[in-house]
């Protein structure tokens, strides 16, 4: 974990790199890793965005139910973030997740919309 609590952790920068080059499955990997090392309030935070990661993955590969199901945890989990955490716009983020998996979501009717992009504040 990083030593100052201002500063985000490294992976979770490259994770957010990866999530923006559409390497889904590698940004969930780089998250994981430090999911499974943050012991305080951040844990969720990180295990949401594995979540939307993850979402995007199955979407690719054609597996609505199962991105479908990740959204609305992932959704759930990083609620108590809002509005904005580690520079991540919350609202903004889950709604871009929505429009790329209306599909998955029921909107059978919903036009193709690429996944977000992953854009930090760092006012914070």
């Amino acid at each position: 974990m990083s030593g100052a609590p201002d500063i985000p952790d490294p992976r979770f920068l490259a994770g957010v790199e990866l999530f923006n080059r559409r390497e889904f499955f590698d940004a969930h990997e780089v998250w994981e890793d430090l999911w499974h090392e943050c012991a305080g309030p951040d844990r969720r935070f990180y295990q949401a965005l594995i979540q939307a990661a993850v979402a995007a993955y199955h979407w690719a590969r054609g597996n609505a139910t199962g991105s479908a199901r990740l959204y609305h945890s992932g959704r759930r989990y990083m609620e108590p973030f809002r509005p904005v955490h580690l520079g991540l716009a919350v609202d903004a983020f889950w709604d871009q997740m929505a429009a790329h998996l209306a599909v998955a979501l029921g909107d059978a009717t919903a036009a193709p919309v690429p996944p977000p992009t992953i854009r930090l504040d760092s006012a914070r």
